[in-house]
């Protein structure tokens, strides 16, 4: 029984897997609402209005040392809306390209202390964070697409590749393509979003 319900695992559709399709689903209603948000406010002045010139000097002021922070502990299991958080500083002025390196150093960091965690600790630790079936499931995505699974979940901001990073530690890849696959695509989509926060700031008037 076990055997053919492992062989039944292989052979599903990752959009099939509840944890992966729900990420996705929470992920476009929130990218939904953030385009929804970008419209309100581009109808609202923002300019006379305090509260946003209060938010822009507080992130001029602490904004990458946030990001930073922010994207180091949503590198770990902590789920803290990264994505959204670079496009909100990019739009009250932080330089995009400065501000992309610094949240992708962040989560790079973030994501390695999951890798080692998951490295040393091994299954018991993964067990407790991820549970027996999500575990199982992404070992079996793992074991049939490796590295591309990997990447994929880098480039796709709201799927889980913090889960597959403590795969990776179980099984202890290879470190220096860890670090490559985490670093890359999140700085690819940390500078799309960067550059599109700008663009937002000023087409709202935050700039």
């Amino acid at each position: 029984m076990k055997m053919n319900s492992i062989k039944n695992h292989e052979k599903m559709d990752i959009l099939k897997i509840s944890w992966i399709r729900s990420s996705i689903i929470l992920g476009l209603i929130l990218l939904a609402i953030g385009i929804a948000a970008i419209f309100i406010l581009k109808i609202v002045d923002t300019s006379n209005m305090q509260v946003f010139s209060d938010a822009k000097n507080f992130v001029e002021g602490y904004g990458l040392l946030g990001i930073f922070i922010t994207t180091l502990i949503a590198g770990t299991i902590i789920p803290l809306g990264s994505p959204a958080l670079v496009v909100a500083a990019a739009s009250f002025g932080i330089n995009p390209l400065l501000l992309a390196l610094v949240a992708t150093v962040g989560f790079t960091i973030g994501i390695s202390i999951n890798y080692f965690l998951a490295y040393h600790l091994g299954r018991p630790y993964i067990m407790k964070k991820m549970g027996a079936e999500k575990m199982e499931e992404a070992t079996l995505l793992w074991s049939r697409w490796g590295w591309i699974l990997y990447f994929l979940f880098g480039v796709i901001p709201f799927l889980p590749v913090e889960f597959l990073a403590l795969i990776c530690g179980l099984l202890k890849t290879r470190i220096e393509t860890f670090l490559i696959l985490s670093f890359i695509p999140r700085l690819l989509v940390f500078f799309i979003l960067a550059y599109f926060g700008e663009t937002v700031g000023n087409w709202i008037g935050l700039i």
